[in-house]
């Protein structure tokens, strides 16, 4: 697990959808392909990626069976479930995801999507308003965690959330469920500051991320948490053997994009108009700076997508991306959640030249910092 202070650890996470598909490449086979699902979670595993996010929407198959059909196809990588509050007891959730931990040898782990958008929320029937959900969230996971970790039936009065006698057999392996946190409203890091024990940030340019650390830790240290949270990016990486290479993949991509627009799924579902959550907000903002911000912040398809989700890619050979990648871990970034346009040739692309070539490299300047620090004379 990465730490503050480990510069060498760097956590990876993918992706695995219940069908292949991207905003470049039309979802295809049934709703939910077995074996789509299976090939994916392989080809995560063999990449040696750490974790794989199953996603959430209101209108897309039930991630935590989807987490249980993975579990079975693999022996190490850990399913990272999104998991949207309000809709199930915590106490029942509780219990649902101790199960799996139990089953799957302690490898489950929750993030934590409270919601930012009012209609995608109300298909399943949640008329609450932003900050209101936020605050639910707050206590929905106090309650998890008392259901972990109580070792006699409680109360519990909160203001969205009343139960009396709650108690479980079943606890986490570890005796605790990783927690992973999106949301970049003032009301999701107040949160993210009391609970995640990672949060997760889009992929914006390294300043601004560094920015967003320093606020969350902030935040955090009002609850002597400071040390304790870490941070997760995601980006889309887009390689190949030269940079000029994989501009033209970029641009393919995106060509292919502009073609399907409004025709995926996700598209079809979003809501329509300006976004309403911040985190996409501040995608679109930095897309309106140009196509291409930092180094090699590709920001096309998160403009063209209306920055719906993880949209903005890191362009170039695996040498210079992994470059980029030690960039965010300056910061403050010790895990990378990484999935492609092509989804499982890249998955498999990133595990063979970019997973193992980022970790060197954070090695190599580890070891030469160290020996920098030795060899000054403040160090005596």
């Amino acid at each position: 697990m990465t730490t503050e202070h480990d510069q060498t650890t760097i956590e990876f996470i993918g992706l695995v959808g219940n069908q292949e598909g991207s905003e470049a490449f039309p979802s295809h086979g049934p709703v939910i392909d077995k074996q789509h699902v299976s090939l994916a979670s392989l080809a995560h595993e063999s990449g040696a990626f750490d974790r794989v996010l199953i996603g959430y929407s209101s209108f897309s198959p039930d991630g935590l069976q989807l987490a249980s059909y993975l579990s079975h196809q693999t022996e190490r990588l850990s399913p990272l479930i999104a998991h949207r509050p309000g809709f199930v007891s915590p106490t029942l959730a509780a219990r649902s995801f101790a199960t799996l931990d139990q089953l799957n040898g302690g490898r489950v782990a929750i993030n934590f999507i409270t919601g930012g958008n009012d209609t995608e929320q109300q298909r399943d029937g949640d008329f609450l308003g932003h900050d209101e959900r936020y605050e639910r969230t707050g206590e929905y996971i106090e309650v998890l965690k008392k259901v972990w970790t109580s070792e006699k039936p409680f109360d519990h009065h909160g203001k969205h959330y009343q139960v009396t006698g709650a108690f479980s057999d079943v606890k986490p392996v570890n005796g605790h469920i990783p927690i992973y946190f999106s949301g970049s409203s003032d009301a999701a890091i107040r949160i993210a500051a009391q609970h995640a024990d990672v949060y997760m940030l889009w992929g914006e340019p390294v300043e601004q991320v560094r920015e967003v650390v320093k606020r969350v830790r902030a935040a955090a240290a009002e609850y002597g948490r400071e040390r304790h949270i870490r941070f997760s990016l995601s980006l889309r990486p887009v390689l190949a053997e030269t940079e000029e290479a994989a501009w033209a993949r970029a641009d393919e991509f995106l060509e292919r994009a502009k073609a399907l627009k409004g025709k995926t799924a996700w598209s079809r579902f979003r809501p329509a108009g300006a976004p309403q959550n911040v985190g996409s907000q501040r995608l679109l903002a930095v897309a309106a700076q140009g196509r291409v911000v930092d180094k090699r912040l590709w920001t096309e398809m998160a403009a063209l997508s209306g920055a719906g989700g993880n949209s903005t890619g890191l362009v170039g050979t695996p040498q210079q991306v992994a470059e980029s990648l030690l960039d965010y871990r300056d910061v403050g970034v010790g895990t990378f959640l990484i999935r492609g346009f092509d989804p499982l040739r890249d998955a498999v692309q990133y595990g063979r030249e970019l997973i193992p070539l980022t970790r060197r490299l954070a090695a190599e300047r580890a070891l030469h910092l160290e020996r920098h620090a030795e060899a000054s004379p403040l160090a005596a």
